[in-house]
């Protein structure tokens, strides 16, 4: 029987919580045994009451103090700490949730940032965390510390219903491990093959014009995701789990939205429980290590992770039973089976299969790659479409390159995409403003120091400290990109703005991460993204936002400055950012002689 999260967190830290009272209660014991003055009940309670949080109060004090002074030592300073008035930082906390839960994304450690300087700390269930939004900080975390920092145990701890032992929930020799198992499966010729795409394009472009016809408005967010998921398991299995297959999305106001069998489709299913997963497991890093008291009874993430497993594991099952078939035959060697090298043809999931016949282990790297080669590629390609909707002329000028390049017919190869210059640019300015994975976080491994970014001092980070950075906030500060930098505007990517700022200082700039850990899938996710916009643009020569069905910004948020005041959808993030109830458009076909 496995015990509740909640329940195994009080058992864990029982001793510690009991220690203090424990104690203060047996020096009362001594007391009233060897003194003539006893300590009466009333006052006996209180203190052993009191022993706990006393001990943490203390507890702090000494380890700031031992925190200054060993900084002092490196010549670097403690980040400044947002000032509390609740005990524990609870006030931070619960701000940190309303946020989460319906703010504006990114703006209480953004006003915190402006208010006490680029890099931050917290106090939060009397946890230190430091947030940073400075290029070097991040250039140190990623590339040049990068052995100073891992992911850690309160992140695994955390994401571990959701990712299991995955690439992206893994350290050390295991993380190598991981890494050069998926490797050989981003080199150039398999990225850029892209048949996949173009049977996964045309499924998806037929029934967009099929609805729009009807009608009706298309959630772009809800029909890319199908196309991503499908190109995504087809190229990681081999065969795709045919997502598009169960159609699109009908309006919620249409009597036709409530159709019992769409909701019922397998690949429905997953897709709802995969969101419910995420973000109750980013809800978790609001807590730190303290996550399992909030999920006492019951784990949040394991019941939707079941009709994930549900949908995924007939899958993984086939392959085992066909690699068990193969070395039945004496098609695959009983010994060394584990150093051959990738064969041309064989998938990721192939390749796993033969390394470990333990379906947990090959379930959890799989799903950690497809929310790689989903969420994130879904993400950027419906945050351009929202782009082109706002920007008709970004839109007309796009298309114009396109059509210039290929025609309204044919199928780009990897020469044309390249060609593509304002393509490029477009996509990177959207993962500029909207990167896919907008808020990201290591903990230190022994104690370090963050290098002194302009005009500032090093910045001095103790051992098993959480350190949390956003490429969202970074990519808009204005001191890095310019007065311009809440405006959408592909050419600052191919004018003097691109060698004024980003060519000199390229950490302004890291939606993909970077050092060691680099998303593999950088160049795919470019090939995949650009390959869906050129065959889209050849169809349709606008697009604009279904306003009557769209869930629409607050009406205050038009007030505020930057990028809120503007915004009409709601951007959210979990792993990965998302618009809040889809993406609703209406997009209007080409003439034939356009």
């Amino acid at each position: 029987m496995e015990l509740p999260p909640g329940i195994v967190y009080i058992i864990a830290n029982a001793p510690r919580i009991a220690l203090p009272p424990a104690l203060v209660f047996c020096g009362i014991q001594l007391w009233n045994t060897f003194s003539d003055v006893h300590m009466p009940i009333w006052l006996q309670v209180p203190l052993c009451i009191a022993s706990f949080p006393l001990i943490l109060v203390c507890g702090a004090v000494y380890g700031d103090f031992r925190d200054r002074r060993q900084a002092a030592m490196k010549g670097a300073i403690l980040a400044p700490q947002v000032p509390s008035k609740w005990p524990g930082g609870l006030d931070l906390l619960l701000v940190s949730i309303r946020n989460f839960r319906g703010g504006y994304m990114g703006e209480v450690v953004e006003q915190q940032c402006k208010d006490n300087g680029n890099a931050v700390s917290f106090k939060i269930l009397w946890e230190n965390r430091i947030f940073t939004t400075e290029p070097e900080h991040v250039k140190a975390i990623l590339a040049t510390q990068f052995n100073s920092f891992a992911k850690g145990p309160i992140f695994y701890d955390s994401a571990l219903s959701l990712l299991g032992t995955g690439v992206f929930n893994s350290d050390g020799d295991i993380w190598k491990f991981h890494r050069s198992m998926t490797r050989p499966f981003f080199n150039r010729d398999r990225i850029s093959d892209f048949e996949i795409f173009e049977k996964h394009a045309d499924d998806a472009i037929g029934q967009l014009k099929v609805r729009l016809r009807q009608g009706y408005p298309v959630d772009f967010q809800d029909m890319i995701s199908r196309f991503t998921l499908d190109s995504a398991t087809e190229f990681l299995f081999g065969k795709d789990v045919c997502s598009l297959s169960a159609g699109l999305v009908y309006p919620p106001n249409s009597p036709l939205a409530a159709n019992v069998a769409f909701q019922n489709h397998p690949a429905n299913q997953f897709a709802h429980a995969f969101l419910e997963a995420q973000l109750a497991t980013a809800y978790r890093g609001r807590f730190g290590k303290s996550w399992r008291l909030f999920e006492l009874w019951n784990d949040r993430v394991k019941k939707d992770m079941r009709v994930c497993h549900k949908f995924i594991d007939p899958i993984l099952e086939e392959a085992l039973s066909k690699k068990k078939a193969l070395k039945e035959t004496g098609l695959i060697p009983e010994k060394n089976e584990k150093e051959r090298m990738v064969v041309e043809g064989e998938t990721l999931l192939d390749h796993l299969v033969n390394y470990t016949e333990d379906i947990s282990v090959i379930r959890d790297e799989i799903l950690n790659i497809m929310i790689a080669g989903r969420d994130t590629t879904a993400g950027t390609l419906t945050c351009v479409i929202w782009m082109l909707s706002q920007h008709p002329n970004v839109l007309h000028k796009l298309r114009e390159e396109i059509l210039t390049a290929v025609g309204t017919s044919r199928s780009p190869t990897l020469e044309d995409l390249r060609e593509m210059k304002y393509l490029r640019a477009v996509i990177n300015e959207t993962l500029r403003l909207y990167p896919p994975v907008p808020f990201n976080g290591r903990t230190s491994v022994a104690p370090t120091v963050l290098p002194a970014a302009k005009g500032g001092q090093p910045i001095y980070v103790p051992a098993n400290t959480s350190v949390r950075y956003s490429v969202f906030l970074i990519q808009r500060r204005k001191d890095l990109w310019g007065p311009d930098a809440d405006e959408f505007d592909p050419d600052r990517f191919l004018d003097e703005r691109l060698h004024k700022y980003l060519t000199p200082n390229p950490f302004i700039f890291v939606p993909f991460n970077a050092g060691p850990r680099i998303c593999l899938g950088q160049q795919f996710a470019y090939n995949e993204v650009s390959y869906f916009l050129v065959r889209l643009l050849q169809v349709f020569s606008s697009v604009s936002l279904a306003e009557d069905v769209q869930t629409l910004a607050p009406a205050d948020w038009a007030k505020a400055p930057g990028r809120k005041g503007v915004e009409k959808a709601i951007v959210r993030g979990h792993l990965t950012m998302y618009i809040h109830d889809g993406l609703w458009v209406r997009m209007e076909e080409a003439s034939s002689n356009a």
